[in-house]
């Protein structure tokens, strides 16, 4: 018997708004079990139901509505990539966690699913030892279901037949096709409600008067979300900076490497994955890479180089933004912008209060257009921010604070 439940929602799930319906979708049920025993005990999270190829996903989720989908790349019958648009046709508002191993391919699949749709990834267990051994992966995953969860909660696009669950109507069924076919009353059925709000949402934010100086160097860190807003932001700086700009983005190895190569490939840029002793030159973009800090030095005549360490995590995570601009701060001094974009937790407010008493100055992501308002929003409330911008205006602001310093 499964240790966890496959299918199904029950009239006591649909009176709690705060625990979130999750599906996992593994060709393996060893790793299908892997993630339920890292979701399970969490009283705001269900397994509404585990199946092994995406044709299955499809036809659960056409039957019992969810907030979160973990899904697998690759599957017999139907895979991930080829699963995603149809999931996401039948509730636009459902979020979707790629799981992959970490190899490059499944990096470049990953990637480009997030531009069809889904909004994260996280790296999957491959051997039983890994999993006895990841307590990581269960804080990361269990982490990134509950904002997720929240995030759809949020949305106003979620499918009728969803909406109708929330008026506690099972839907029919067509019988050819199987969809829930809504009724003509489904338009006065209020939307889903049940929205997660964190600490900072309910504080007053207060903007830095000092204004943003010329830099001599930017810095941007994100996370969740982070690189769908990367592209934006870098499009819309563009090339010939008279400055480097370094960014360090929550993701492993592997990853790193093609993020660097569709930043360069996407955005028009000269962009790498930071090695050991680059000399950083304008106007090009540097990614710190997975599992290591970017640490940014000064080396006798060469000028501002890469570091990279392998020192303890931070906020859980490595590479981290705090680091980086620690360091930024010794080589550079005020002459620093940086950018908090999308991302859980608060990674970058410790070292971006470096960078304010420095004198630098930083700019956040407002919270309609983050993924997640943690990152942003915890450099938001500290009040270190000089602005908090939609991601529209982001990449304009710092490139003319970049070539003339903002007026």
């Amino acid at each position: 018997m499964s240790p966890f439940p496959l299918s199904g929602s029950t009239q006591d799930d649909n009176d709690k708004p705060d625990v979130f319906r999750v599906m996992i979708v593994d060709d393996s049920a060893f790793i299908r079990g892997a993630i339920a025993r890292a979701l399970e005990g969490e009283p705001t999270l269900k397994i509404v139901s585990s199946v092994s190829n995406g044709e299955q996903a499809i036809k659960s989720l056409q039957r019992d509505p969810v907030d979160v989908i973990v899904l697998d790349i690759e599957m017999p019958v139907m895979d991930g990539m080829t699963a995603l648009p149809k999931l996401k046709e039948i509730d636009g508002a459902v979020q979707i966690i790629m799981a992959s191993t970490l190899t490059q391919k499944n990096a470049e699949v990953s990637l480009k699913a997030m531009s069809l749709g889904a909004t994260d990834y996280i790296p999957k267990p491959s051997s039983s030892h890994e999993v006895m051994a990841a307590d990581d992966f269960k804080r990361e995953l269990v982490e990134k279901v509950k904002a997720l969860g929240a995030l759809a909660r949020r949305s106003e696009v979620r499918g009728p037949y969803l909406k109708l669950e929330e008026a506690k109507v099972a839907p029919k069924a067509d019988d050819k096709t199987g969809k829930p076919v809504p009724p003509a009353a489904v338009g006065a059925v209020p939307p889903r409600v049940g929205i997660v709000l964190g600490a900072q949402a309910k504080k007053e934010v207060i903007l830095r008067k000092d204004p943003v100086i010329k830099p001599s160097i930017i810095a941007i860190g994100s996370s969740t979300g982070g690189p769908q807003a990367l592209f934006r932001v870098i499009k819309d700086m563009g090339n010939g900076l008279p400055q480097p700009i370094v960014i360090t983005q929550h993701m492993p190895p592997s990853f790193t490497t093609i993020l660097a190569e569709h930043i360069s490939r996407q955005c028009g840029v000269v962009c790498c994955e930071a090695k050991e002793g680059d000399v950083l030159k304008a106007g090009q973009y540097y990614v710190a890479p997975g599992d290591f800090h970017m640490l940014i030095e000064t080396k006798g005549t060469q000028g501002p180089t890469v570091h990279l360490t392998k020192d303890p995590q931070e906020n859980f995570c490595r590479p981290a933004v705090d680091p980086m601009l620690r360091s930024l701060v010794r080589v550079y001094g005020k002459s620093i912008l940086v950018v908090i974009l999308t991302g859980m937790g608060q990674d970058g407010m410790k070292g971006s209060a470096v960078v304010t008493e420095a004198g630098g100055s930083v700019i956040a992501q407002d919270e309609a257009s983050s993924v997640v308002w943690g990152m942003p929003g915890a450099v938001a409330v500290a009040g270190l921010c000089s602005s908090i911008l939609p991601i529209g205006e982001i990449g304009g602001f710092v490139r003319q604070a970049a070539v003339r310093g903002r007026p």
